[in-house]
């Protein structure tokens, strides 16, 4: 998803522009040369990344040191060896990668500033090892896995020879597997199954959040945002009659519906592709928006990043008129971006107020997650004073 903000009418409305459907956002030629050849095949990136301009055949007899220079001065490595050797070199890759020195930083924005900057160079940098896939999505290599499920899942039936980064395939294997098991959600009594690029709900707090805070009306909910349908959910197993929710992006759709059928609540919950609200009015409206406002880096990471907070916005833009009378909106939001440096408690709400709304109530919790406890990790310090809330809103 590509996200935006506009204005019209005096009501903010957040535009997402899907500018390619699935298992295209990123796919063009590339050329090389081998054998004496010029070679040409699909480009593959989920993550909006353009294609190499530089690719020099590799094999087993690649070194991890020159392997990681080349990859650092933008030369990709097209692989013609061992899928495991491959699999080893990427991992020798990484430890490099990860002991470039970094530079320090006292101030929170900087730090994530910093901290984002050293992430994307870490990907570019490892996304330069490359494995070819024929038009079945079979790896031409030495022991290499079975992927086709996998890559059809993302990239869709079979196509022409392509080729992708062999970071991003593992992510795809992982994916797989994670669509496979689920993740278990204890106030529904069952899994909830996450599609490749659609945000899991592994942070269980806020899902508690909703569980738990008094219903005001049990007759119609709005889900704002849906991903894998899992707040939807929860509001149909609390006794909400029906409940819209909606989402722009198509896998968000197909995995919202996939997780409702399989939960019994299809007939309750209603998908719907929508620009955040759906028509009408509902004396509930829920919405867990990106929590930090920072641009993404690629397209996946809009679940992740809200640019310029622009859905928040929207989604409180756009409350009131949505709202029936004594409704209420219930925000999820985590305040990891105010202990960034990124946004403060008093934008947020001189945002609520310009929209019209008022907060009625504000329910806070702790999350609980390993990175809140390490000490190593750049971010520790946010994240160990970060709170999740769900912020009750009316209209004035």
């Amino acid at each position: 998803m590509f996200g935006s903000v506009v204005q019209s009418d005096d009501v903010f409305a957040y535009v997402v522009n899907q500018e390619l459907n699935k298992g295209n956002l990123m796919q063009t030629m590339m050329s090389w040369a081998e054998a004496g050849k010029t070679c040409t095949a699909h480009w593959r990136s989920e993550s909006g990344v353009t294609a190499p301009k530089r690719v020099k055949v590799a094999d087993d007899t690649m070194k991890a040191d020159e392997a990681y220079r080349l990859a650092c001065e933008g030369t990709a490595l097209l692989w013609r060896g061992d899928f495991q050797n491959a699999r080893q070199l990427l991992v020798a890759m990484s430890r490099r990668a990860d002991h470039k020195p970094r530079k320090a930083a006292s101030v929170p924005s900087e730090v994530f500033n910093l901290h984002r900057q050293a992430q994307s160079q870490r990907a570019r940098t490892l996304g330069m090892l490359l494995i070819p896939l024929d038009g079945h999505y079979t790896i031409p290599l030495r022991r290499a896995p079975d992927v086709q499920a996998a890559c059809q899942a993302v990239y869709g039936e079979h196509g022409t020879s392509s080729v992708v980064s062999l970071r991003e395939l593992l992510g795809l294997i992982g994916a797989s597997e994670w669509r496979k098991k689920g993740v278990e959600i204890p106030v529904l009594g069952g899994r909830i199954y996450p599609h490749y690029g659609v945000f899991s709900p592994v942070r269980g707090e806020y899902v508690a959040l909703v569980n738990d805070t008094p219903l005001p009306a049990l007759d119609l909910a709005f889900d704002i945002g849906t991903g894998t349908g899992v707040l939807a959910a929860v509001l149909a197993r609390r006794g909400v009659k029906r409940v819209i929710a909606t989402d722009q992006d198509p896998r968000a759709l197909a995995c919202a519906r996939e997780n409702l059928a399989q939960l019994g609540l299809g007939g309750a919950v209603d998908v719907q592709p929508a620009n955040l609200f759906p028509e009408g009015r509902a004396p509930l409206i829920v919405c867990n928006p990106p929590w930090i406002p920072a641009r993404p880096s690629s397209p996946i990471e809009y679940a992740i990043f809200d640019p310029n907070s622009q859905m928040l916005r929207g989604f409180l833009a756009g409350l009131t008129a949505h709202l029936t009378p004594n409704g209420e909106g219930w925000l999820i939001l985590s305040d990891i971006a105010e202990h960034l440096g990124l946004r403060t408690r008093e934008t947020l709400l001189t945002w609520i107020a310009e929209a019209g709304l008022q907060v009625v109530a504000r329910i806070e919790v702790r999350p609980q997650h390993s990175k809140a406890a390490d000490p190593t990790d750049p971010l520790h310090a946010a994240r160990a004073a970060e709170r999740t809330s769900l912020w009750r809103l009316a209209a004035q």
